[in-house]
């Protein structure tokens, strides 16, 4: 490795964490955008259930199945479909519930942050923002578990 590419390398080290939270305070004096709403969030989680739903039976099936070729294909759908939903819970995250909020924050977003945005919600915002974010996690808790099965039949000989 030349010395002007260890250099670059050096560089970016050093200013990309000042990058991250000058992008941080832009994003922070931006409007946000308008919540979903609980008839919104409550489509999206059905949605999300079905799709968790299908995931459990695909799970079931990859569990008894016996051809390793048909196990390999449902392991392959499985993960398709967990992705899925990841995706559409980190929409509901992201861009939704949070109001966008939370976009771009990532875990470097400090208390200070946060207790500007819950001041600023009014009782009814705060209520609803409890109810999304117990639904959510439990949905999160549920994709996880997915996950790990997923994990444990990756290796796992057929039955």
């Amino acid at each position: 490795m030349n010395a002007s590419r260890l250099a670059a390398i050096a560089l970016t080290a050093v200013l990309f964490p000042t990058l991250t939270f000058a992008q941080q305070a832009t994003d922070a004096a931006k409007p946000t955008p308008p919540s979903m709403s609980i008839e919104q969030f409550d489509q999206q989680m059905a949605k999300a259930q079905e799709n968790l739903k299908k995931m459990q039976e695909q799970m079931s099936l990859i569990q008894k199945t016996s051809d390793p070729a048909q196990r390999q294909k449902l392991m392959q759908d499985h993960q398709a479909m967990m992705q899925q939903g990841m995706q559409m819970m980190n929409g509901m995250m992201g861009g939704g519930m949070m109001g966008g909020h939370m976009k771009g924050h990532g875990p470097m977003m400090g208390w200070k942050q946060m207790g500007n945005h819950y001041s600023q919600m009014t009782p009814e915002q705060m209520k609803q923002h409890q109810y999304m974010m117990d639904n959510y996690m439990g949905m999160q808790q549920m994709m996880m578990e997915q996950m790990m099965q997923h994990q444990q039949n990756m290796g796992t000989p057929a039955p």
